[in-house]
Parts: C-alpha cells; sequence; structure tokens
C-alpha cells in the first residue's frame, strides 16, 4: 500500500519536476516562451471555461463506463488503492492540481510538438498503467483515456495549454473524488482479469 506521504512527495515531484523539464524543453528546444504558449490563442476567461466544461464531462463520462459490468473491476482496483488513503477535498484537490499543470506543461507543452496528439497520448496513457497487455479490462479504459487525452492535445493547439491544465485537473479531482467515496467492499474483492 502506498502511504498518504509518498503521494503529496509524488505530487510535489511532478509539478516541479516534469513542469521544470517541459517549461525548458518549450524555451530552450521549441525556442518559444512558455507564457505565451500557456497563454494561446483563447482568452484565459475561456480557456478557463473549456477546460472545466472538457475535464469534467469526461470525468463523469469515465466514471460512468467503469461502472459498466465489464469494467467494474477496473474500479474497484483503482479504489482499493485510492480509499485507504483516505484522503479529503483540499488533498485532492492539490494532487490533481500538480498533476495537471507538470503533466500537461511536459506532455502537451514540450512533448506534443514533437510526437504529435495521437502517439503523445498513447505514450501518457501507458505510461499511467492503464494499457496493460496483461488485463483486458484496464486496457479498454485506457482506450477511452487515450480519447481524452488526445482531445487534450487539441484543446492546447486550439485554444492554449491553460485549458488543457483546468481540463487534466478537473479529471483527476472527480476520479480522486470518486474513487475516494467508493465503497469498502470494493477493497476485499478480487481483481484478477477474466
Amino acid at each position: 500500500m502506498i502511504k498518504r506521504e509518498t503521494i503529496f512527495y509524488l505530487a510535489l515531484a511532478t509539478l516541479f519536476g516534469f513542469g521544470a523539464a517541459g517549461w525548458l524543453i518549450m524555451r530552450y528546444l521549441h525556442d518559444i516562451s512558455p507564457a505565451v504558449f500557456l497563454v494561446g490563442k483563447a482568452g484565459i476567461g475561456y480557456q478557463v471555461l473549456v477546460g472545466v466544461i472538457y475535464g469534467s464531462g469526461a470525468a463523469l463520462l469515465g466514471w460512468r463506463i467503469v461502472e459498466l459490468p465489464y469494467l467494474k473491476p477496473t474500479m474497484k482496483f483503482f479504489a482499493a488503492l485510492i480509499r485507504p488513503l483516505k484522503l479529503n477535498i483540499p488533498e485532492i484537490v492539490f494532487i490533481s492540481f500538480c498533476a495537471g499543470v507538470g503533466e500537461e506543461v511536459f506532455c502537451r507543452g514540450a512533448i506534443q510538438p514533437y510526437l504529435g496528439i495521437w502517439i503523445t497520448a498513447v505514450l501518457f496513457v501507458a505510461m499511467h498503467g492503464y494499457l496493460n497487455p496483461f488485463n483486458l479490462r484496464i486496457s479498454v479504459y485506457g482506450l477511452f483515456m487515450t480519447l481524452i487525452i488526445a482531445g487534450l492535445g487539441y484543446l492546447t493547439i486550439k485554444l492554449g495549454l491553460l485549458s488543457a491544465i483546468i481540463a487534466h485537473t478537473c479529471v483527476d479531482i472527480i476520479l480522486l473524488y470518486k474513487l475516494s467515496q467508493t465503497q469498502s467492499d470494493y477493497e476485499e474483492e478480487s481483481f484478477v482479469d477474466n
């Protein structure tokens, strides 16, 4: 089981490690101002609004998908990881913010210009363990997440990086909250893939 403190250290490492690496790559290899890339083509208010709508919609749809009978073991697996941490809402927001900023600055800001939207999305989802050749259920969910993450790539191009950061943060807040509230009987069942 993961310790609570470890989650917060990982969140900070994601924010500062991935964020700094992405910032440096954008600044020195892409030769663009990260601040300009962050603001993008659309106004900040519009990016926040679209990010909240896209991220919330994606998270709620993702939750409905993992509630389907075939994918319910996937939800149970992730709930068994998250629920014992007993995260409160400010902690969930903090972790989600760190992941949203750090991962998006690195993946959408630094990597996507080299690899494109779809390859970056597949790599992102695979790095999170959602494309698992040994677990078909998690991989099915991973295919859904690949579509959602590719959407973040399109948000970045059309609006600006801020919209992807907000959307990512909203996805994580909603899913972490729902997993933390999932009943504890999920933690006692087997998660063997059939």
